[in-house]
């Protein structure tokens, strides 16, 4: 059995402890694969698999006088099988293995136990979406264009297009992650100069991981650069989420709030304040994974086979973007799950402009009945703008304009500002993103 590390947390997967294993496990399935093959012998990979270990702080010792890592690992393998009386085996290990032939498999073992996080994470995510959006199916709010009231919505409608988003995220990451699930030992320019194309698939089943049709020295870096793409996208959605909840939690607003728990505080000078603190601490650290594509994509072009520009990026955006995604999303799971929804409030606001968000259906009814579009345009704005500028009600208005009712009967009037009408298709809609029928 090949090791297989244990995942307490995200930030374990890419422990230098974690990452030293990962690259025994490879080198251990190569010697077993090989042995399986007939090109080492079966006495030293068993050697090998009972014996080698790792010591990350003599790794890093060994690594300060060589300056190169691998170098440094496989010294320190062999410094453990002769302190086990098992020298000679050692010769056998890395055996027709080129540095990345570890690395990038290695990699791609922590990239799958990172994304095992990540999927779990995007699970309950959507769940709690599902769950608020039915929560909310009818609870009616304005809807905004611009930042100015539009059109009656529900909230359910906006967790249902979250929702919605959310599960294009998830068919986007495991397409990404199925495809970084590959491990590559071609050597040192991917001829397969010193262990075949047999042994290589071999390896990678033994890890749990395909073969990569083709490689240089290296996995092709597109692979990576779509991974960290779609995380990008997840936390654009995470990003959109919260920005707007911050919006309705404007004081303006208060129509939505994210927890705010007993004895918090909100403000070192200001008492009364309720901030949105961690809707903003999301729509912050999501720029911080987006700008980790650029540097992805920047990575594809290398020299020839392979240079090494891409190696030290990597080191940095692999485990900040999969941390801060498995962050980020535990984060908004918590933020839907127990957001404050002051549905009073978002009756009252849809309210306050009395009846100009109907206008639009208005203008509908006016020309069906007959009037011109443009002169209906032209009646209905001048009525919504005097009722804007005045405050007043602008249903009345309507009501009591000649020229309206010469074409609306009183019925037909309240249908054109009927909430229930403008949002008929509301179980519709829930109906085909939810498939509930």
């Amino acid at each position: 059995m090949i090791p297989r590390y244990t995942r307490p947390g995200m930030g374990q997967i890419w422990s230098d402890e974690n990452k030293y294993h990962c690259w025994l496990a490879v080198e251990l399935a190569a010697s077993e694969a090989l042995a399986e093959l007939g090109e080492v012998p079966l006495e030293a990979a068993q050697a090998l698999r009972t014996h080698a270990r790792v010591d990350v702080a003599r790794i890093q010792e060994i690594e300060r006088e060589v300056k190169h890592d691998v170098i440094a690992f496989t010294t320190n393998v062999a410094e453990s099988m002769a302190a086990a009386g098992a020298a000679a085996s050692s010769r056998w290990f890395h055996y027709g293995l080129t540095s990345n032939d570890v690395v990038d498999t290695a990699q791609a073992l922590q990239i799958k136990a990172a994304s095992e996080l990540i999927r779990q994470e995007l699970t309950r995510l959507t769940e709690i979406l599902k769950r608020r959006a039915v929560e909310f199916q009818h609870t009616v709010q304005i809807g905004r264009t611009h930042g100015v009231h539009a059109e009656p919505i529900t909230f359910g409608l906006k967790l249902a297009l979250w929702y919605d988003e959310m599960r294009r995220n998830i068919r986007r990451f495991d397409a990404a992650a199925e495809d970084l699930r590959v491990g590559k030992t071609s050597g040192a320019v991917g001829t397969f100069a010193h262990i075949g194309p047999a042994a290589e698939e071999l390896i990678c089943a033994k890890l749990g991981l395909r073969a990569a049709p083709i490689s240089s020295q290296v996995l092709s870096r597109d692979l990576h650069a779509a991974y960290i793409s779609a995380l990008g996208l997840i936390t654009a959605t995470l990003d959109k989420i919260a920005l707007e909840i911050r919006h309705l939690q404007r004081t303006e607003v208060r129509e939505a709030e994210e927890p705010f728990a007993a004895g918090q505080k909100g403000s070192s000078a200001m008492p009364h304040k309720r901030n949105p603190v961690t809707c903003e601490q999301i729509c912050g650290l999501a720029r911080v994974v987006r700008s980790n594509v650029q540097a992805a994509f920047e990575n594809i072009a290398l020299w020839h086979e392979r240079d090494i520009s891409h190696s030290s990026v990597e080191r940095v955006i692999l485990p900040d973007s999969t941390i801060l995604t498995d962050y980020l999303l535990a984060k908004t799971s918590w933020l839907i799950d127990g957001l404050q929804v002051n549905a009073e409030r978002m009756r009252r606001n849809l309210d306050s402009t009395q009846g100009l968000v109907f206008s639009g259906q208005l203008l509908l009814d006016l020309t069906a009945a007959g009037m011109l579009r443009e002169a209906a345009y032209k009646t209905v704005q001048e009525k919504a703008m005097q009722a804007w500028k005045d405050e007043s009600d602008f249903r009345k208005a309507i009501s009591d304009d000649p020229e309206v009712r010469s074409h609306l009967t009183p019925e037909k009037i309240l249908e054109s500002f009927s909430l229930e009408r403008q949002l008929r298709n509301v179980d519709a809609i829930f109906l085909r993103v939810f498939q509930l029928g």
